[in-house]
């Protein structure tokens, strides 16, 4: 088993008055040759955005765009007639296949929204862009992994790679283990709050633990926890 640890502390930042943002891979201005990727998740955006403010109308293509807000409602718009809001508990995917534009407002006018914004490469190129969004039951991730992107499962987000996002709300003391669905993948742990051993590895708020090499990854909560598991192939670096 291999294990890379990002600390919270250690993520690009940029900073534009309306957006504070940190980037755990390179994005934007930020970029360093050794945290480029994670096999085929390509960004992990942490996105705090003042009230009435966003980002306007931009392209993308080829991508796998997931948008989970941790607190507050993110407008969402794009060229394929979706205009929906995203709430806390909801997650959203879109996929941008060959080509699509879209833009992503906070919904407040009194109030920040932190929402995260995850890319991971896709499967199959050129498809017809899609979009999805689903409210999952906080209970349902209550002392156990929550699905909420899957290739292979059509009560979630379905998602054009071998990829699945699992979120899960831990009670202090409390030991889960995740076993993975696809041999040869590897998994990034991404901690939202709370504190965490993962194999042995202490992570805290917004630490993340890359894993490569295992089948079975244990978990134990130092505190109260909530994690985000996001399981991809191990493709190469796209640049």
């Amino acid at each position: 088993m291999n294990t890379i640890k990002h600390t919270s502390e250690s993520r690009g930042t940029a900073h534009f008055g309306w957006l504070q943002s940190r980037h755990t891979f390179s994005f934007g201005r930020y970029y360093n040759p050794e945290r480029v990727n994670f096999g085929a998740l390509r960004v992990l955006n942490d996105d705090i955005v003042t009230a009435g403010m966003g980002f306007g109308a931009h392209p993308h293509d080829n991508m796998e765009i997931v948008s989970i807000p941790l607190s507050g409602d993110l407008e969402h718009k794009d060229s394929t007639g979706n205009t929906e809001v995203i709430r806390t508990g909801d997650v959203q995917i879109m996929s941008a296949g060959h080509g699509l534009t879209h833009s992503e407002y906070n919904h407040s006018k009194s109030n920040e929204v932190n929402f995260l914004q995850i890319w991971v490469l896709p499967k199959e190129r050129d498809i017809e862009p899609r979009y999805q969004q689903i409210t999952f039951s906080p209970e349902g991730r209550k002392n156990q992994w929550q699905t909420v992107v899957a290739p292979d499962n059509d009560q979630v987000l379905w998602i054009n790679q071998d990829s699945w996002f699992s979120l899960a709300d831990l009670d202090a003391r409390m030991e889960l283990a995740y076993a993975l669905k696809k041999e040869g993948n590897g998994v990034y742990v991404f901690v939202i709050e709370g504190e965490v051993t993962v194999n042995g590895e202490e992570l805290k708020k917004r630490d993340a633990l890359g894993i490569t090499g295992a089948e079975v990854i244990n978990f134990s909560a130092t505190k109260d926890a909530r994690l985000l598991l996001i399981e991809v192939p191990m493709i190469e670096s796209p640049f």
